[in-house]
């Protein structure tokens, strides 16, 4: 989450679903067999909630959030612990190690970089000896919630102002295709996806989740009036690909691919 054109998240809208949003952060953590390792950087930290489990769980090393959102960066500033975790702002395509890196980590980010994987195959050529690299990102682009977006965004009364903001639906590699990047920079690696079965609550349940993400980009090119018609329309879609459960809950389903590289020694 910390390319280009972060400015203007919200991090309260993000964290509606924290819960969901965090869980494949520990999945992937859970990879990463660093035992005592000195310098931790997280890229695209965002509000910087899941930042601090890397200082809770490497208590002694000297943990690092970069983002380029300042809204995201505020709202990381109550983690931020003196000597031990501490928040920058910077794009992640200009980040530069000062120095060795013993886990880099990157934490549904990198979608929103276009062209990543050259950026990601720097990361793996710098990883040091007895080094690791994690990265999570959305495999969901040709889901629902983004198929429906884009076709609203290419339709004709909004072409003109929303096509070239329509989700891409490349806008991440295959699992094999992070595989090859990190075996290209010399990393052991471990790909695999996983698709998550949210149970949400509340009415359009999907659209509150889409507004965190997705269609933030969407709706900042609109004037008030135009925003309320696009949500409505985009909310009116979703309740039909998504539809209450008996139960009043809806199930929407989200699929993630993870990548762990690490270089033995």
């Amino acid at each position: 989450m910390g390319g280009g054109g972060r400015d203007g998240w919200d991090p309260v809208a993000y964290l509606r679903f924290a819960d969901e949003r965090s869980r494949p952060f520990a999945d992937l953590l859970g990879r990463v067999g660093a035992v005592d390792p000195a310098v931790v950087v997280d890229l695209g930290c965002g509000d910087g909630s899941v930042t601090a489990t890397l200082h809770r769980r490497w208590p002694r090393a000297q943990v690092t959030g970069i983002d380029s959102s300042a809204s995201m960066l505020a709202a990381a500033a109550e983690h931020a612990v003196p000597g031990r975790l501490t928040f920058v702002r910077a794009d992640v395509r200009e980040w530069r190690p000062a120095g060795q890196v013993d886990v880099l980590v990157s934490n549904a980010a990198l979608h929103w970089v276009p062209e990543h994987p050259g950026l990601l195959a720097r990361w793996a050529a710098a990883v040091p000896v007895n080094g690791w690299l994690a990265i999570q990102v959305p495999g969901n682009h040709c889901a629902p919630t983004h198929a429906l977006l884009a076709a609203l965004c290419r339709s004709p009364r909004w072409a003109s102002l929303l096509a070239d903001a329509a989700p891409d639906p490349d806008a991440v590699l295959t699992p094999a295709g992070y595989l090859d990047v990190l075996t290209g920079g010399g990393l052991a690696t471990d790909v695999w996806e996983t698709t998550y079965l949210h149970v949400l609550t509340g009415e359009d349940p999907a659209l509150r989740w889409a507004a965190g993400t997705v269609l933030r980009p969407v709706l900042a090119r609109l004037s008030g009036p135009d925003a309320a018609a696009v949500t409505a329309a985009y909310a009116a879609a979703l309740r039909e690909a998504y539809p209450r459960r008996a139960d009043g809950t809806t199930v929407l389903p989200f699929r993630r691919v993870f990548a762990v590289g690490h270089r033995a020694a």
